[in-house]
């Protein structure tokens, strides 16, 4: 499934809306190139689930946890990653076994140690819209944000 975001209001929206949508448990991967607007999508979920503070983009510590409403929020990113293994090191599976929503920017950087994911977000960049890829690997998240996100997505673009 393929969503025009029109600017970073839109891509913020997005995340609000897919916030009302997930599960308190599952793992979101979260590519695209520098720019695109990963940090921008999780900083909307983030807001939706009640969260008032900064949201910045874990690149030098690697992790981030949030916690709002009762609803635990981890975001990686993994962009500095030098070797896949280091995942083990930070306890990738600790964070991961916990009943939170992951959201793992550039997981192609733990590759071999990372699980399937239930959702890829995929962000591009075209002149200044953006791009977003929906995957959803579990068939009922996907059927459910799939007509959703049919029925909403006029309302948040």
């Amino acid at each position: 499934m393929q969503i025009k975001l029109r600017n970073t209001e839109a891509t913020e929206a997005f995340g609000a809306e897919l916030s009302r949508l997930l599960p308190h448990k599952c793992l979101i991967f979260l590519k695209g190139q520098l720019g695109a607007g990963k940090t921008t999508l999780v900083r909307g979920l983030l807001r939706a689930f009640g969260h008032q503070g900064a949201v910045k983009s874990p690149t030098y510590t690697l992790v981030e946890e949030y916690m709002s409403n009762g609803r635990a929020v981890i975001h990686f990113d993994l962009y500095r990653l030098s070797d896949p293994e280091e995942l083990e090191w930070i306890g990738i599976n600790d964070y991961l076994d916990q009943d939170a929503v992951c959201l793992i920017e550039w997981p192609e950087m733990g590759e071999g140690f990372l699980p399937e994911p239930d959702l890829v977000l995929t962000l591009s960049v075209v002149g200044q819209e953006r791009n977003l890829k929906v995957e959803a690997s579990n068939l009922s998240l996907k059927n459910f944000l799939s007509n959703v996100i049919k029925q909403r997505h006029t309302a948040i673009l």
